[in-house]
């Protein structure tokens, strides 16, 4: 037996004396724990584990090394989804958080393992939801957002999880200064990324009450359950107070619609037939909602936008050798970021044309 073997540490975490802080700490769930890793999750250390009575949770911290000062902050998830549960938002159900860097060197928190399968491609939706069950799923994905836009952020205790205006200009002004800091190393400069910053700024919306923003939300950051609805939604490490459209039009662009000039991605979820166009989604968030959606083009333009100064971002590492190319068809991603500059551009020629 080897050393590792005895000690039963994995990366990230001092086994024994994280299952003597859950002991002590959390009620429900009797060391020693079984510890499977989970992939996904932003970089952050993720393990299902489950007691010797079969109980099973989910335990979570920082991925190891020096951290940006506010990258994987583990007290904002925590907080985030402790504020969710009771609300009619369905997450995984907080256990605990360890505020105690000395345990295992981080900071770390349980959350209830929830059964239910995130679709991050065609081939997981091929295989974990039928089609005739797709439109369900759609409609819950958009029904959960509803209720996550409605909840007033101080009455939840988040009126201190970000900024109460001015989301979007803010988004504009870090993004743009991505493109611009990584045109040259990604070689993907492309005038429309500057004439749609320059549109989307001097037309920015009013704003309207704050409300909780996930941020990147979509079926690949939810859970879906056996009834093929919402079970939970997961990754809550970049949400904030901001724009409940400009949050919503995130999630519609991951949908098609029968006016696209082209095709989706074919390696897209909502590639595949049964799913709901995004005229359809839209008239449901609005009437769910009550929100004027006058303006979605402008915020279909904006994330369009966005996606393509991230994935241009992502494509300058690669190109500048800051992280490996193995397995990556750079050819893609480049395809993508264009992609989303042709959406991009449509959408406001639509606003434009609407008057």
């Amino acid at each position: 037996m080897s050393a590792q073997e005895k000690s039963r540490d994995l990366p990230g975490y001092k086994v024994d004396a994280v299952e003597a802080w859950v002991r002590d700490n959390v009620s429900g769930l009797t060391p020693p724990f079984t510890w499977v890793q989970l992939e996904g999750g932003h970089s952050n250390l993720t393990y299902r584990i489950k007691d010797v009575n079969g109980q099973e949770a989910v335990i979570r911290r920082p991925p190891e090394g020096e951290l940006l000062p506010k990258a994987h902050d583990m007290g904002r998830e925590w907080s985030v989804i402790s504020a969710l549960d009771p609300t009619p938002v369905p997450v995984a159900s907080p256990l605990g958080f360890c505020e105690d860097k000395s345990v295992t060197g981080a900071l770390f928190y349980l959350m209830a393992w929830v059964d239910g399968h995130s679709l991050h491609a065609a081939p997981h939706a091929e295989e974990h939801l039928p089609e005739a069950s797709r439109t369900k799923a759609a409609q819950s994905l958009i029904d959960v957002q509803v209720a996550l836009h409605s909840l007033d952020p101080e009455e939840i205790g988040l009126g201190g999880l970000g900024k109460h205006d001015g989301y979007v200009a803010r988004q504009l002004k870090a993004w743009y200064r991505s493109w611009t800091a990584s045109a040259e190393d990604s070689k993907l400069e492309d005038q429309r990324a500057h004439d749609l910053e320059a549109f989307l700024t001097a037309n920015i919306p009013d704003q309207g009450a704050p409300r909780v923003v996930h941020g990147d939300y979509g079926m690949h950051n939810v859970l879906f359950g056996a009834g093929h609805t919402v079970a939970a939604v997961i990754d809550w490490e970049i949400c904030t107070l901001g724009d409940p459209i400009a949050d919503f039009a995130y999630t519609l662009n991951q949908f098609t619609d029968p006016s696209d000039l082209e095709p989706p991605p074919p390696e897209a979820v909502t590639a595949l037939p049964g799913f709901p166009s995004r005229t359809e989604l839209a008239a449901r968030y609005a009437e769910k909602s009550g929100r004027d959606l006058s303006l979605l083009d402008y915020y279909i333009a904006f994330n369009h936008w966005k996606t393509a100064c991230i994935v241009q971002g992502v494509v300058a590492r690669y190109r500048a050798g800051q992280k490996s190319t193995e397995g990556i068809n750079l050819e893609l991603l480049d395809d993508r970021v264009l992609r989303s500059l042709a959406r991009a551009t449509e959408a406001v020629e639509r606003l434009k044309a609407a008057g």
